[in-house]
């Protein structure tokens, strides 16, 4: 096991209660890559256990502040307690999809684990991970209890460059070309949804499970009315519109494929005659169809990461304002704007600043009546304000 002897500044840091502490802030370390390592206070007294990153600007990612090493147990108890949390809320059903694993806010730093009815697709983004791998994913398998015949590996996120790891994809078991079929089962005033995921080539794991609640909570608006999913991808908030009485529904995004899946998505749960597709650059064909005159009940913007790091944030909440204000130019009087961002670089204040500002370029008097963040099996560690990245807010018109 390796060992870690932090500055002052890193001490501070890290009984302030954040589980990273940055290569500046640690005085020596003698750890390989991605090791377990002792971290000790400047004068040697122990602070806890920590996966130790020889390259990354992020040294050491915390996973106890106990005295005594972790060891194969205390993995298997995080894995159940992981595992309980999605079965509390009912994410567990034979065909049904939810992140099982959610990096530090499960106590796994770096590891990603998504389930998708009979499969599992793990990405690991820092070396600690990386080596861990193996033993986490064993401990998943053990608490879940369910058959899995298929695990990929799609650890090909562009984080793994800032650790100088190379992207990997690789099948650990049951190598699978076509997509699989998700089953969300009907739930109180929600109506069942069924999709398909590609696991190799779909953005992320496959699927964004992280907008589950936003989707089902946005559907309602567009009753009886039309529908504008910008950035649509799958087509799931335009589906779930439809399914909840929209009588139009436009999806719009840049990739082909994913439009299709959105018409085949559509098939499967019987609204195909409602719903329309356009490949097309939201940010100018929001600009086109207002100055056309058209008009939604329910606008959902719902782009990628505008700001992949803190250098690109001034030009992002630039983008975030100008995409906004044309989506809200789209907004029938007495409409509903739903509106996203993913950056993790982005602040919900910035966020909100970027709302402000685009209703005010609109001409428009906006009301913020609903903000939520990423679905519930996606928990936000309280001391690790970076594990909340999702921002939506529902905007009255």
């Amino acid at each position: 096991m390796g060992l870690a002897t932090l500055t002052g500044r890193g001490r501070k840091r890290l009984l302030g209660g954040h589980p990273w502490i940055y290569a500046d802030d640690v005085h020596v370390a003698e750890a390989e890559p991605g090791e377990l390592s002792s971290v000790r206070a400047p004068d040697g007294a122990p602070l806890g256990w920590a996966l130790y990153s020889s390259k990354s600007r992020i040294a050491l990612r915390l996973v106890s502040r106990s005295k005594e090493a972790p060891d194969e147990a205390h993995w298997h108890a995080r894995a159940r307690a992981a595992v309980a949390h999605r079965r509390a809320l009912g994410l567990l059903g034979p065909r049904d999809a939810c992140r099982l694993v959610g990096g530090d806010a499960d106590g796994f730093p770096g590891l990603v684990v998504d389930r998708y009815a009979d499969a599992l697709v793990l990405q690991s983004g820092c070396q600690g991970s990386d080596r861990f791998r193996d033993l986490w994913l064993g401990a998943v398998e053990e608490a879940l209890e369910l058959p899995i015949a298929h695990v990929l590996d799609r650890s090909d996120s562009a984080t793994r460059a800032h650790e100088e790891l190379e992207k990997r994809v690789e099948w650990l078991r049951g190598e699978r070309t076509e997509p699989l079929e998700v089953h969300e089962p009907e739930r109180a005033g929600v109506p069942a949804l069924v999709y398909e995921v590609s696991l190799t080539e779909g953005h992320k794991t496959g699927h964004y499970l992280d907008q589950r609640e936003n989707r089902a909570h946005a559907a309602g608006f567009g009753r009886d009315g039309r529908v504008l999913d910008a950035f649509s991808y799958d087509g799931l908030f335009g589906i779930r519109a439809a399914l909840a009485g929209a009588r139009d529904v436009l999806c719009m995004d840049q990739s082909q494929d994913a439009l299709e899946r959105a018409l085949r998505n559509a098939e499967r749960n019987g609204v195909a005659g409602k719903l329309r597709v356009a490949r097309a650059n939201a940010m100018h064909d929001l600009r086109d169809r207002a100055a056309a005159g058209e008009r939604y009940e329910l606008v959902v913007v719902d782009p990628p990461a505008f700001a992949r790091s803190r250098r690109e944030v001034e030009g992002a909440l630039r983008g975030y304002r100008e995409l906004n204000r044309r989506a809200l130019e789209l907004v029938a009087e007495g409409g509903v704007l739903v509106s996203a961002s993913c950056s993790h670089n982005i602040g919900r204040g910035e966020f909100l600043d970027a709302l402000a500002g685009a209703s005010l370029d609109a001409g428009r008097e906006a009301r913020i009546f609903r903000y939520a963040g990423a679905a519930p099996d996606h928990p936000v560690l309280t001391t690790l304000p970076e594990s909340e990245y999702l921002k939506c807010a529902f905007v009255r018109l």
